[in-house]
């Protein structure tokens, strides 16, 4: 099953079930608070942060670093939050592209 967290109604009330893929859909605002009354209900066994912009992103980090998602055993899918964290911080970025000699732009 597909839950979908989606703060923007217009979006859904446009898209059949079978474009967005999801079973049930939370009307609600992409913030810590609400996405965890959702996945205590819900119980999912995965979730993915990378999809739904810079909200979902930085939800997903504050859940992963107070570790809520691991207290519920809940998987990170597709791009993992220390990959996301990477692209984030600039001088991470930057450590990570020296590390596989990559040059940036200044």
């Amino acid at each position: 099953e597909v839950v979908l967290i989606n703060p923007n109604i217009a979006t859904v009330q446009t898209s059949p079930s079978k474009i967005t893929g999801a079973d049930r859909v939370y009307f609600l605002p992409i913030l810590a608070s609400t996405v965890k009354d959702v996945i205590l209900r819900e119980k999912p066994d995965g979730v993915i942060v990378s999809m739904g912009g810079q909200t979902a992103l930085n939800v997903g980090i504050e859940l992963w670093n107070e570790g809520f998602l691991q207290d519920h055993k809940i998987e990170i899918l597709g791009t993992q939050i220390p990959v996301i964290e990477a692209t984030e911080d600039r001088e991470i970025f930057s450590e990570k592209l020296k590390e596989i000699g990559e040059t940036i732009a200044l």
